[in-house]
Parts: C-alpha cells; sequence; structure tokens
C-alpha cells in the first residue's frame, strides 16, 4: 500500500512539474496571439482550447473578423506547418488529396508516383468550406478523424499533429453547400466570431493602419505542443464532472425523459460530444491555470461543441427558437 501512495505521490509532482512548465508555454502563446489578434479572448481561447485538446474547429462569422487572421498567427505561433485552402464550387478532392502521376524512367520502365496534396500539412485552414461540393468535403472525412489518407487504394499517414481550422460564412447561401452532419461532428467546437467591441476595434485601427504591421513570432515547436496534448489527456477528471457532461449531452437527446427536448429537438448529440466535452474542459482548465476541469468549464463550453451536434424540430423553428436557447437551457440543469 505504501507503494503505491509513493507512486502516486511522484506521479502528481510529476504532474505539477509537467503542467507548470505547460502553463509558461501557454502564456507565451498567448502572448504572440495577442500581438496580432486584438479583442476576441473568447475567440482566441476557444481556438487554442481546440488545437491544445488534438482537434478540428469550424470558425464561423461574416467577411471581415480575421478568421483567416487568426489561423495564419496560430500557426506561425505554435511552430505549425500551415497551408491554406481556398474552397470553390469547381474544387476537385484530388486539388486537395493529391493524385498519382505516371514517370518514366531512363529504361523507359513506368511507373506512378503520388504527389501530396497541400492536406499534409499540420496545420490546414480550409477557407470557406461550405463553397465546395459534398464531393470536395467528404475529402476531408477519413482525414480529420483517422488521421490519413487512402488514394488509388494506398494508405498516405498525414504529418502529425494535424488540425483543420475551416472557415464559414453564415450569410451567403446561394452557391454554397451545407456541410454534412457527419462531417460537422468531426469538428471539436464550433467557434462563433462575433463583432468586436468599440476598444478593441479602435486599437484594429491604430495599429493596422500605419505603415508597419504587427507580425506573428513563433514560440513553440510542433513537438511540444505534441506533448502539451499528452499532458491534457493524462489531467484527471473529477465524478462530478464526467457526471454532469453525461446529463448534459444525455438530455439533449430526444427520446430521453425531457419532454422541452423531445418538443425542440429533431436530434441530438452522440457520444463523440461527450468525449470532446471531457477533452476540451481538461484544455480549458490548464489554459487558465488549473490542474483539472470544473463543471464551470463544461457550462462555458456547452454552446462551442454541442450547438454544431444538434437539430431542431419544425415546431422549434417556427416559434423562432435557436440551438443556443436549447443548449442555454440544458446548462441551467446542470
Amino acid at each position: 500500500m505504501s507503494a503505491i501512495i509513493k507512486e502516486a505521490a511522484i506521479d502528481e509532482r510529476e504532474m505539477v512539474a509537467l503542467a507548470e512548465k505547460a502553463l509558461a508555454d501557454i502564456s507565451r502563446i498567448r502572448e504572440g496571439v495577442g500581438r496580432v489578434i486584438f479583442g476576441q479572448e473568447s475567440v482566441v481561447e476557444r481556438a487554442l482550447v481546440a488545437l491544445l485538446a488534438g482537434g478540428h474547429a469550424l470558425l464561423v462569422g461574416v467577411p471581415g473578423l480575421a478568421k483567416t487572421k487568426l489561423v495564419e498567427t496560430l500557426g506561425i505561433v505554435l511552430g505549425l506547418d500551415s497551408r491554406r485552402i481556398q474552397f470553390t464550387p469547381d474544387l476537385m478532392p484530388s486539388d486537395i488529396l493529391g493524385s498519382e502521376v505516371m514517370e518514366q524512367d531512363k529504361a523507359g520502365k513506368r511507373s506512378f508516383r503520388f504527389i501530396p496534396g497541400p492536406i499534409f500539412a499540420q496545420l490546414l485552414m480550409a477557407d470557406e468550406i461550405n463553397r465546395a461540393s459534398p464531393r470536395t468535403q467528404s475529402a476531408l472525412l477519413q482525414s480529420m478523424q483517422e488521421y490519413h489518407v487512402t488514394v488509388a487504394g494506398m494508405r498516405h499517414d498525414l504529418p502529425a499533429p494535424f488540425h483543420v481550422l475551416a472557415t464559414q460564412n453564415p450569410l451567403e447561401q446561394e452557391g454554397t453547400y451545407p456541410l454534412p452532419e457527419a462531417q460537422l461532428d468531426r469538428f471539436l467546437m464550433q467557434i462563433d466570431i462575433l463583432y468586436p467591441d468599440i476598444e478593441a476595434e479602435r486599437r484594429i485601427l491604430l495599429e493596422t493602419t500605419g505603415v508597419e504591421d504587427a507580425s506573428a513570432v513563433n514560440v513553440l515547436t510542433a513537438t511540444r505542443l505534441q506533448e502539451i496534448q499528452q499532458l491534457i489527456r493524462r489531467m484527471p477528471v473529477p465524478e462530478s464532472v464526467v457526471e454532469a457532461i453525461l446529463k448534459l449531452v444525455r438530455s439533449a437527446r430526444p427520446g430521453q425523459g425531457d419532454v422541452e427536448t423531445d418538443k425542440h429537438v429533431a436530434w441530438g448529440p452522440g457520444p463523440r460530444a461527450s468525449q470532446a466535452l471531457t477533452l476540451c474542459a481538461r484544455a480549458r482548465a490548464l489554459y487558465d491555470g488549473r490542474l483539472a476541469p470544473s463543471i464551470d468549464d463544461v457550462k462555458a463550453l456547452a454552446e462551442p461543441v454541442l450547438q454544431h451536434r444538434m437539430a431542431l424540430t419544425f415546431a422549434a423553428r417556427a416559434e423562432g427558437m435557436s440551438v443556443r436557447n436549447v443548449v442555454g437551457r440544458l446548462v441551467k440543469g446542470i
């Protein structure tokens, strides 16, 4: 018994030491991003939480809110190999994944060689992802979940870490293709980007219209990011937080005994939502300097984690309700 207690104490000391080192790195990351992105603290927090948790994020906002700038800045600050794809209706899956070309050597022997596409990056920005056809959107399905792609029957592993940050304009509907539910579920979070407050916009005006513009600097390496991601997965989760996550996610599904949910929700989140909430709660706790997540983390992350994993009934939409309203009601229940 004493040996077990001693081992637990060593593990706890090790965890504290690793967490303190990670906190210093996260502080440098926040400072590096803050040099370029003004205001939008909640957006930056959620984007970093998604990356620290090892997942993907969907950034939704009208044009001109620095979605592209945020992704570009994160790539530089985190030391990730970044690529950007502008999604258009004529984009083909091979434009993302890559393709095989036939080559002939000096002896006349012909063979196929795979030329990797832009998806072979550590941070992929899928700009205006809903402008591409469903056929092209589906090219990301395998890569986002299994971290490899299959071309001509051959498996090609993606670099590690691999993250997709996709942007979407919520205003334009003509010429766009809504993302299928299976693909939405692969995004750890949907991050809504709102207009900046007046002080942040004043700073944007003063600091981005001069001769010199603020530029991001690298403060981390991809290897170090992976180490922090592994640390987050080792963080303990209190039983009360696990129960809160289960109660929240299950109450968002119709057929579970909640009359309001049955009336307003057509289909709800699956177990992947519970996994996402657990990972994100751990990452948010470390982001805030804590060694274990709390129920407050679950409440703060409920909307970005659940809203793209639910659909409302016709009756709810006719009443003018939104998914935010439903999630807000469910959060009060925990």
